[in-house]
């Protein structure tokens, strides 16, 4: 898979080279340097900066304690080539990020995002081959970083989403006389998740979304944008269902693998038992003169082998296979280091003509009884209110101001509360709400 990313990669590069004679075409603030070749090939780049500021304030009058983080990064810094050659019926794009931070706001080494092509056989039939992001992930995924209508997504895709993969992507569109629109996603990909291609474990993983559009498309792309801020003039529905099935995942989502491996070791079989992984949801998004409203569910589950005996995860030496299950069921272990659960997603927002805009959002995790989710990792907490605020300076992107405040409730009887310290494995109970005030500026070239 490495050398086939590779493969793409130089194709996508000696296409835009090949542009005959490429002449500097337009450019529009936010919307990055258009040029154009003879033969009718086009190509953009574009890109975008993210500086970040985030305060939390964790606090328990019981124990009369408190704790406060404050830390101020840069988010992304987002680089981005794409061009079209309808010579062929091919569409590209290349996607880098720079400040070393995943999408969830973790530290991250991946700075190849997107790296795909694709062959348009019509107008409404397209087959992509590549790393690029899900479609049978929640509706939040496939929308910009850059025109995301509160500073950070919810914690609903932070806890399920897998985001970005490596494979084969359909799309098929059908137009009903009516104007109204039914979108078909199919993903055929690795299922080991971003730049994950030394670390190939399990079977493929397939999924899908079909999408219905019933009062027509949304104007420039709206239904990839979650503010309206293009006030739409009619209402705008998207209604939406997803779903995918991991054979054989070996982390907690699908979105790196080789963190767990799972196996039977007897005399006569040495055979891996990895989990298979179903995640389906449903979601729809509505706009109408500046109003949005979003909502998702998400749900996921697994499906284990009884014979496990022995492990190897990112808890011991990389060559050491154990059959010490920390006291738990081989079964209720795995599902121990899986997202297991369920959650939900709503937001609204209404942007003024004069580009500011007042939204609000909140998310619910509701996990099984044995999961990741119940760790202190994730905290434990599955209530998450906010508020925010954005002004817009440009209806393109191009430069915009966010703040917002989420208010996060703990869950009372978990037996890990809140964890506080940076260490991803260290459980230090500390049962305390938390609030977390956040500021982004995004500059778009």
């Amino acid at each position: 898979m490495k050398r086939a990313l590779q493969f793409f990669i130089i194709s996508i590069f000696t296409l835009s080279l090949n542009a005959q004679n490429a002449t500097f075409n337009t450019y529009n603030f936010g919307e990055g340097l258009n040029f154009v070749g003879e033969d009718d090939h086009s190509f953009r780049l574009a890109g975008y900066v993210q500086p970040f500021l985030e305060s939390r304030f964790i606090f328990n009058d019981s124990l009369e304690q408190n704790y406060n983080d404050n830390r101020f990064r840069l988010r992304r810094l987002r680089l981005r080539l794409s061009g079209n050659n309808p010579a062929y019926n091919l569409s590209y794009r290349i996607q880098f990020d720079l400040s070393g931070v995943s999408e969830t706001g973790n530290a991250s080494s991946n700075f190849l995002m997107d790296a795909f092509l694709t062959y348009s056989f019509n107008k409404r039939t397209k087959l992509t081959f590549g790393q690029r992001s899900l479609r049978s992930d929640n509706r939040e995924i496939p929308m910009s970083s850059a025109s995301l209508q509160l500073v950070e997504r919810s914690r609903l895709t932070s806890s399920f989403a897998s985001i970005r993969d490596f494979g084969l992507f359909l799309q098929r569109d059908f137009r009903f006389d009516n104007g109204s629109y039914l979108r078909n996603y199919f993903e055929l990909t690795s299922g080991d998740g971003i730049n994950n291609f030394t670390n190939d474990y399990g079977g493929l993983k397939y999924g899908g979304r079909i999408d219905f559009l019933p009062l027509g498309l949304f104007t420039n792309m709206g239904q990839f944008r979650q503010a309206d801020i293009m006030r739409e003039n009619s209402i705008k529905l998207v209604v939406g269902v997803n779903c995918s099935y991991n054979q054989g995942i070996s982390s907690r989502r699908g979105r790196i693998g080789g963190d767990f491996l799972f196996y039977n070791i007897t005399p006569v079989d040495t055979n891996s038992r990895l989990p298979d992984f179903l995640k389906y949801g449903a979601d729809f998004m509505l706009k109408y003169r500046g109003f949005s409203l979003l909502a998702e569910y998400v749900k996921t589950q697994a499906y284990i082998d009884d014979d496990i005996t022995h492990r190897n995860d990112r808890y011991n030496n990389p060559e050491d296979i154990t059959d010490n299950f920390t006291s738990l069921d081989p079964k209720d272990y795995v599902r121990n280091q899986l997202l297991l659960g369920n959650g939900i997603n709503i937001q609204a927002g209404y942007i003024f003509k004069n580009l500011i805009s007042i939204d609000g959002r909140y998310t619910s995790i509701n996990s099984d009884d044995i999961s990741w989710l119940n760790n202190g990792v994730f905290f434990n907490r599955p209530n998450y209110y906010t508020i925010g605020c954005s002004k817009y300076f440009a209806r393109n992107y191009g430069f915009k101001i966010q703040a917002s405040i989420t208010y996060v409730e703990i869950n009372e009887g978990s037996e890990y509360s809140t964890q506080i310290g940076n260490d991803e494995y260290e459980k230090n109970p500390h049962p305390g709400n938390e609030l977390i005030f956040r500021l982004i500026t995004s500059l778009s070239f």
